[in-house]
């Protein structure tokens, strides 16, 4: 037994078994904080990277136009689809990262708006109180909790950590795409106001002036510079298919000068086709189509290839503006509003021929006497117009029934219709082959007078092409009688001659008369009546299809 026990006393194995016990405690330590960490750090990347997918889809919605917020909040919360697989799952719920929903400008909650952003200091700047003042988003996906495995065992750190995902988004330069080189300076800037609502000014004329030099100023249109010049820009103008391809967005100009010939282009869109015009739209080609509807306040003798209200154009006949023998002609009476009773004088007569007029605060004089300038209010001879196109007396046009038809189809109330809505019915009636003059016949041609400024012959209004075929609108062209503007702040700007511009968005006009020299009108004009905010020509969202710009992260 003595021997035993000395043996046992002497003997060395096993020897490290202590050490490694009391080491036991700091190894699993160690090897759960790694283990735990690294479940921490993989939950954390995984928020940050629904943040950023997050705040990408909110700011390609940063259009400064109506309800831009909102769509950014939906954007950022609906389109998100990641998921966390190393958070905590507690009974209900998914792996499914979330972003709570918000609908203000504001910079409160989960979704920040803001104007401004310093990203050299990576803070944000002054807080956007609307649409058009939201430049920013900041986006935090809702938190999130991670349950640490081994850590608690040390008892080093606590059983969970909860922690969440931020990014920052705007957008950054891209391309201008799809539209007519046609801009207009943002009719309602002011050193403290840079937004333009179209929504808010639909239905009411806009008396756009020519731009150029240094007369840049809100109402002025003018032409973007697409590498063209005068010609290229007139045909473009009235071009049937948008521009395409696309020139970058951080590269545009203005192009300098007043493009005098552009608004001949915009009158083959009434089947006008002037003397000077680009050889590409002339009425030949095909390539600057009439609308389906043209009905205007101008005249031409009965065209030469047939005497039938259904007879179509011959390439003989003279379609420019008072020029040469039998073209279009203003006709002998005119509309012309008398300041004071607002109405036609009875001493002058209905007119001949009207087609969309001028709202009546632009009608009476050459200047006009709307409180908003530039904009009308939406008030434009309703009566008159359907009595001289359609024989009815006061308001009894309301009860036209491919009128009042179309307008309970869509909604719209009679009393206040617009121009663009008018014409809208009027096409859908052509088309039905329903529409009707005042002598109860076929609409499509109209005898206006049986002789103009001594002529001894019969002239007609017409409500199709006659110069060149009509053409409807696709899905992938916009009606003739719509144009696309890019809407620029000129005075922030600072636009002069050939400038470098930023759109700040799109909005859809309604071409409401030819541009002509009139007694109380000038060619250089270009009087339209507002639509709204741009929409494709399917009738989708537009911002990211004429201005597609690239959603960027700033942190």
């Amino acid at each position: 037994m003595r021997r035993t026990l000395q043996r046992l006393w002497k003997q060395t194995d096993g020897a490290v078994a202590p050490t490694v016990a009391l080491s036991l405690v700091g190894l699993i330590a160690v090897g759960g904080i790694a283990f735990d960490y690294a479940r921490m750090a993989t939950m954390h990347t995984e928020l940050q990277d629904a943040a950023d997918q997050a705040a990408l889809a909110a700011a390609s919605q940063l259009d400064g136009q109506s309800g831009a917020c909102s769509r950014a909040a939906a954007a950022a919360s609906q389109l998100l689809n990641n998921y966390t697989l190393f958070a905590a799952r507690p009974t209900g719920t998914t792996a499914a990262v979330t972003v709570t929903q918000e609908s203000g400008c504001d910079s409160t909650g989960n979704i920040k708006f803001y104007k401004t952003y310093d990203q050299s200091t990576d803070t944000p700047g002054t807080a956007a109180a609307t649409a058009a003042d939201a430049k920013f988003v900041i986006v935090t996906v809702d938190a999130r909790t991670a349950n640490y495995a081994l850590t608690p065992i040390a008892s080093l750190l606590t059983k969970s950590q909860t922690m969440t995902g931020t990014a920052v988004a705007t957008l950054g330069s891209g391309a201008v795409c799809k539209v007519p080189p046609l801009m207009i300076c943002n009719p309602t800037e002011t050193p403290t106001n840079l937004a333009f609502d179209p929504s808010a000014y639909a239905g009411k004329g806009l008396k756009l002036e020519a731009g150029g030099g240094t007369t840049w100023a809100p109402g002025n249109y003018g032409y973007l510079d697409f590498g063209s010049g005068a010609k290229t820009v007139e045909q473009a103008i009235g071009s049937n298919v948008e521009n395409n391809p696309c020139i970058a967005a951080n590269n545009v100009n203005t192009e300098p000068g007043n493009v005098a010939s552009a608004p001949k282009g915009i009158n083959t869109r009434f089947d006008i086709y002037e003397n000077g015009l680009v050889a590409a739209c002339d009425s030949s080609t095909g390539n600057c189509s009439p609308a389906l509807d043209v009905i205007k306040d101008v005249i031409h003798p009965q065209f030469s290839s047939g005497a039938t209200p259904n007879e179509t154009a011959g390439k003989s006949d003279n379609c420019g503006f008072k020029t040469g023998s039998g073209p279009w002609d203003l006709p002998s009476v005119q509309y012309l509003p008398d300041p004071v009773t607002r109405l036609q004088p009875t001493a002058l007569g209905k007119p001949t021929s009207m087609g969309s007029p001028r709202d009546i605060c632009h009608s009476i004089s050459s200047t006009g006497d709307c409180a908003n300038g530039r904009f009308g209010d939406g008030a434009w001879d309703r009566n008159l117009y359907f009595q001289v196109n359609y024989g009815t007396t006061g308001t009894g046009w309301q009860s036209l029934s491919w009128l009042s038809n179309w307008a309970a189809t869509n909604g719209v109330t009679l009393s206040t219709i617009s121009r663009y809505n008018v014409y809208r019915a009027e096409t859908a009636a052509i088309q039905a082959g329903t529409l009707l003059n005042k002598s109860g016949t076929d609409a499509k041609r109209r005898l206006a007078e049986t002789s103009s400024k001594g002529k001894p012959t019969s002239f007609y209004d017409y409500a199709n092409g006659r110069c060149a075929p009509s053409k409807a609108p696709t899905a992938t062209v916009k009606d003739r009688r719509l144009l696309t503007a890019a809407v620029v702040n000129c005075a922030a700007g600072s636009v002069k001659g050939s400038s470098a511009v930023q759109p700040i968005g799109w909005v859809d006009l309604f071409l409401v008369e030819p541009s002509l020299d009139r007694s109380r009108t000038s060619k250089d004009q270009i009087y339209v009546e507002v639509v709204g905010g741009a929409k494709k020509p399917d009738g989708s969202t537009a911002f990211q299809y004429y201005l597609r710009q690239r959603p960027m992260l700033i942190k």
